[in-house]
């Protein structure tokens, strides 16, 4: 296992870091085995949220006793004050530790929301508070806007920064990286597989492993699915395998969606999904989980091109801040079927 320098956090972090948001959908039994394995192998970076479920629950149940092997890194996605302060005291119970290593603001992708959180009645107030009782170490912030990101970390207010980063998703490169690198903060890259969409699992794990990020969140739910996750950051990536890696996300991020989920389909479909899938499901095809959602929704995609309200102008693509072509991509996968 790989270990680097957190940024100006200091600590020394795993390069695989655990997952959790997915804990909560097996037995605890099989979630203990996975989490006491991943420590037992070298992973010390754990990363889950109040609202994935009672994922903070299963980490208090199973690895609190190993409270001083990890760094634990949680998040709030409230906005406000007052409901954030209570989240916070939450997380600290359900997850049996006197001190969260890192609390991030969660999932900020628009411009009012990061304004309200930051304001004087806002989440962060409570996530400092806690911050000056001990209760928390770090801050940090969530998101899918890259170009967002890096602007909202320049006035220096948090430590680190968690994002997409994968064979499809390669946006955070741009600006924020480069960012997060001059201000010496914690980069975390999330979604290595892009939620089960990318094959083979480890030319995917590889992409993100050969860039300049200190830890990659790799969602886990079975000591095999992290032996499988370790087993591929086990060689470093040479120059060779590295061109080869980012030619290939340079075609397989041509969608351009950043998964901000602006864009809100009248007939429900996960447009995300199918944009960000759609350059891979051409050129390797889909692993299970990504086949899965595509029969899943079958109905709903195949019917899109019927949707009166959306033949003129596509109201996902109204709302769209980098006006991507939706419908097109949404009509191409109908077409499979």
């Amino acid at each position: 296992m790989r270990y680097r320098t957190f940024g100006k956090i200091g600590f020394q972090v795993s390069s695989l870091g655990f997952g959790a948001m997915n804990l909560p959908g097996v037995p605890l039994e099989q979630a203990r085995e996975a989490l006491n394995y991943a420590l037992d192998h070298g992973i010390n970076y754990i990363d889950t949220a109040a609202a994935y479920r009672n994922s903070e629950e299963i980490i208090g149940e199973c690895i609190s006793h190993r409270r001083s092997e990890y760094f634990l890194a949680t998040k709030t996605n409230k906005r406000d004050y007052a409901t954030a302060k209570a989240e916070i005291e939450r997380s600290l119970e359900r997850l049996k530790t006197d001190v969260i290593d890192l609390l991030q603001i969660h999932y900020v992708n628009y411009v009012h929301e990061f304004k309200t959180a930051m304001e004087e009645d806002g989440a962060y107030r409570a996530a400092m508070e806690a911050k000056k009782a001990g209760k928390v170490r770090h801050i940090g912030i969530t998101g899918h806007r890259p170009e967002l990101l890096a602007k909202w970390i320049r006035k220096d207010q948090f430590d680190q920064v968690l994002f997409h980063l994968n064979l499809a998703q390669p946006f955070a490169l741009d600006e924020l990286i480069p960012e997060l690198t001059r201000r010496d903060m914690g980069k975390v890259a999330m979604k290595p597989l892009s939620g089960g969409f990318i094959q083979p699992v480890e030319k995917a794990i590889r992409y993100p492993y050969s860039q300049d990020v200190h830890v990659i969140i790799s969602g886990m739910v079975s000591a095999q699915e992290v032996k499988i996750n370790i087993a591929a950051m086990e060689r470093e990536v040479e120059d060779a395998e590295r061109e080869e890696l980012e030619r290939l996300a340079m075609r397989l991020g041509t969608h351009n969606c950043r998964r901000c989920n602006y864009c809100s389909c009248p007939i429900g479909i996960p447009i995300p999904d199918v944009m960000i899938s759609s350059n891979i499901r051409s050129e390797f095809g889909l692993l299970p989980k990504g086949s899965g959602f595509y029969e899943k929704h079958k109905e709903k995609i195949v019917s899109c091109a019927d949707y009166e309200p959306c033949k003129e102008k596509p109201l996902c693509q109204q709302q769209c801040p980098y006006h991507l072509p939706m419908q097109s991509v949404i009509q191409k996968a109908a077409a499979s079927y």
